[in-house]
């Protein structure tokens, strides 16, 4: 599963493609409210499904960024 991490408003985005036997690619998301004490992660499962791992990267990232821009 390919995974990376962002920063955006105070809070660590980890989109993530995790491939599907199928040949897609599964749209993942971890979310975690930088210093924060204790650490709370929201976790996103399979937000969509893309043919194209970038694709699936971008869309969890944006999905991410409003989901943030929502809890604010």
């Amino acid at each position: 599963m390919n995974r990376q991490h962002l920063q955006y408003k105070g809070y660590e985005v980890a989109p993530a493609a995790q491939p599907l036997p199928n040949g897609l690619y599964a749209a993942n998301l971890t979310i975690e409210k930088a210093n924060a004490t204790p650490q709370h992660a929201y976790s996103f499962d399979a937000l969509d499904y893309f043919f194209d791992e970038e694709h699936a990267l971008a869309y969890a990232f944006r999905w991410g960024r409003l989901w943030i821009d929502n809890q604010q």
